[in-house]
């Protein structure tokens, strides 16, 4: 087939050079943003890469993720069979055809059915958008038909045409290829023409396949599709293990605080924003979103991506002026102070992204500089912030309270060497009435399972969970060390909590303060005193029909899902049933990311979108293991008119089985 190479060559190095260009371009932008240490531990970055990205582990979670898994495993099957195109427009010898004749026909035949596999799959994704997308596909500023993503598709389409169309002609004009049984097809439609005719199909066919390839090309690192270059890497640099931890601040003089603009994100934060496809699973989960709120995360990501494009040169120059990352109202390529100040820190944008990109974590960012540098925030918070400051609980309640709920059990300090467990109560553990017969139920259990455990008392400090994902880190930090140092200088080797705020905390936050020690849920200690033997109950306790609401942070951020609904089938006698929205996937109290101090004031309360789910499955009790869904859960039934609805925590449906 005579190909005009003297045309092409120049052509192709042209798209070559412009193609490295937009991605370096591009790429130094990423480059500005703060360092961030991404390298390490390689085996498990591996493991992730190979798990989400190669595996497409998310994807697949959603039924027509199995259409996207194809064209992905197309798309790679078929970079042999474009470099072999490519190749061959530069000099007519570079084809396949040198390999050995079983390995190039095997090829032929493979890059043949996965060509038809990627437009049956281009075929699918094209249907779906125009006729039946899912709400999450669109926002108020893309739509599920946007043109760049009908291009994109219809792009792929003309690509496996012209691949069907060129083969089938050659065949036509030279003769059978038998292992290539689907252009064979397409050979036979063109049996009629002559060979003039034919030879002038396959050249017309090579050109088109030559330039959409090429444009394609050249589309991708100037559009949101630029996550066909990114997302593998951006898979391997993923945050390792749970929760995603923000880094520590330091506090000196001179240093900035969070991100007010955006190259105080992390390069990391920027290589997130080019690597979002605006597929809006982030989105569809989001329980701020879902109640009408202005937070959407996906917008948050596409907003800081075009701040960084829109701020580009000016980044480069210091002083120059630039569009801000943040503002009060709605303002395309900045976040708006209302969406920062909406977000719960759920993780369930985080644990919906296909590509591991990390939502929450640059709205805590964004909170940290509002905070820190601009004291703007919302008017409810200041007296959390003073009353945690001055007397380390929210409630600004004297410490010498912290100890009262213990007088039935008499007095049970911490000993140094001689205790096994810290029983870290917690604020609203010592404070909040209602959650004080939690923590008598846990004290209980503790006594009837022989545990050697104490408290610190008025000791004890506010974990400081709220502030940090506030954006307060300068009082968490106070908090964070006056704590560590306490533990270390009582000699306090294992730590029980009941609150999923302060067990994750203490378990991971603290970790960058140096405290390396045991710390386990409630839950998580009474299933293993169960199973073990230890806790032996006298019957059960039926609560009626009993659903289980899973913590944010003991569930998502922690992986703790079997713990408390084990414990609650020793309980009971019978396994809790289940919201729809259930473990990884549970649906928020509304009360987390320090949304427990702050009021609701668009759209639905959170609170009352759980209690409405629950209450669609008629049950007796709601049980709960976090004193703030215990609050949030009781609140909306009430609003509700459904106070006979019980909601219990689960040590006090195991203490009402020990009775």
């Amino acid at each position: 087939m005579p190909i005009n190479h003297t045309l092409f060559v120049p052509i192709f190095l042209f798209a070559i050079l412009f193609f490295c260009y937009s991605c370096y371009r591009r790429l130094q932008l990423v480059a500005l943003g703060q360092p961030e240490d991404r390298f390490d531990r390689p085996g498990e970055r591996l493991a992730a890469m190979f798990t989400y990205a190669f595996g497409q582990k998310r994807v697949l979670a959603r039924p027509f993720g199995v259409n996207h898994f194809v064209l992905f495993w197309a798309f790679l099957f078929l970079l042999g069979a474009n470099g072999e195109f490519l190749l061959e427009g530069l000099h007519p010898a570079l084809t396949l055809a040198q390999l050995p004749t079983p390995l190039h026909h095997g090829l032929g035949f493979i890059f043949d059915a996965v060509s038809l596999l990627a437009l049956v799959c281009v075929g699918v994704a094209l249907a779906r958008r125009l006729f039946f997308p899912p709400d999450y596909l669109g926002t108020d500023y893309t739509s599920p038909r946007s043109g760049e993503g009908l291009l994109i598709l219809g792009m792929i389409a003309v690509l496996m045409i012209a691949f069907f169309v060129l083969h089938g002609a050659l065949i036509a004009l030279h003769g059978p290829e038998p292992w290539r049984p689907l252009s064979a097809l397409t050979g036979n439609s063109l049996a009629g023409l002559s060979a003039a005719s034919l030879e002038g199909v396959a050249v017309a066919a090579w050109w088109v396949h030559a330039i959409v390839l090429l444009v394609f090309m050249n589309l991708l690192p100037r559009s949101k599709h630029m996550h066909i270059l990114t997302a593998i890497p951006n898979t391997y640099l993923t945050t390792l293990g749970k929760p995603n931890t923000q880094p520590r601040e330091t506090f000196e003089k001179g240093e900035r605080f969070g991100a007010g603009e955006v190259e105080r994100l992390s390069w990391k934060d920027l290589l997130d924003s080019l690597t979002c496809t605006e597929c809006g699973r982030c989105q569809d989960l989001c329980p701020a979103h879902n109640t009408g709120k202005a937070l959407n995360p996906r917008r948050i990501v596409h907003n800081i991506k075009v701040n960084l494009m829109d701020n580009g040169a000016a980044l480069k120059v210091p002083g120059a002026p630039r569009k801000p990352l943040i503002v009060e109202g709605e303002v395309e390529g900045a976040a708006s102070e209302e969406a920062i100040w909406d977000c719960t820190t759920c993780g369930a944008c985080l644990e919906a992204c296909p590509v591991l990109i990390e939502q929450m974590p640059k709205i805590v960012k964004m909170r940290r500089y509002l905070v820190q540098e601009q004291a703007r925030f919302p008017e409810e918070l200041l007296n959390l912030f003073e009353n945690t400051e001055q007397r380390s609980n929210p409630w600004g309640i004297a410490p010498g309270e912290r100890a009262k709920w213990c007088d039935p059990f008499g007095e049970r300090p911490f000993e140094s060497g001689q205790t096994e467990y810290l029983f870290f109560v917690g604020c609203a553990g010592a404070f909040d009435n209602r959650s004080k017969h939690v923590t008598a139920a846990v004290a209980m259990i503790l006594d009837a399972a022989g545990i050697s455990w104490g408290i610190l008392g008025k000791d004890e400090l506010c974990c400081g969970d709220s502030l940090r994902r506030l954006g307060n880190e300068y009082v968490f930090d106070r908090l964070a060390e006056q704590n560590v140092t306490l533990f270390q200088k009582r000699g306090v080797k294992k730590i029980i909590t009941q609150c999923p705020h302060c067990f994750s905390t203490l378990k991971n936050d603290y970790r960058q303060y140096g405290l390396e020690v045991e710390v386990v849920h409630h839950s998580e200690l009474i299933q293993s005193l169960l199973a073990d033997g230890r806790l032996r109950l006298e019957g059960t306790a039926p609560q009626g029909k009993l659903l289980f609401h899973d913590s944010c942070y003991l569930g998502r951020h922690n992986d703790t899902y079997a713990a408390p609904r084990e414990a609650l089938t020793a309980a009971t006698g019978k396994e809790p049933g289940e919201f729809v929205r259930n473990s990884e996937k549970g649906f928020c109290c509304g009360a987390g990311g320090g949304r427990m101090w702050m009021e609701e004031l668009t759209g639905t309360r959170i609170n009352l979108e759980r209690v409405k789910e629950a209450l669609q499955e008629q049950p007796d009790t709601v049980c709960v293991a976090c004193p703030y869904c215990m609050t949030m859960l009781e609140d909306g039934l009430k609003d509700e008119g459904a106070e006979n609805v019980r909601v219990k925590d689960v040590a006090e449906v195991v203490a009402e089985a020990l009775e």
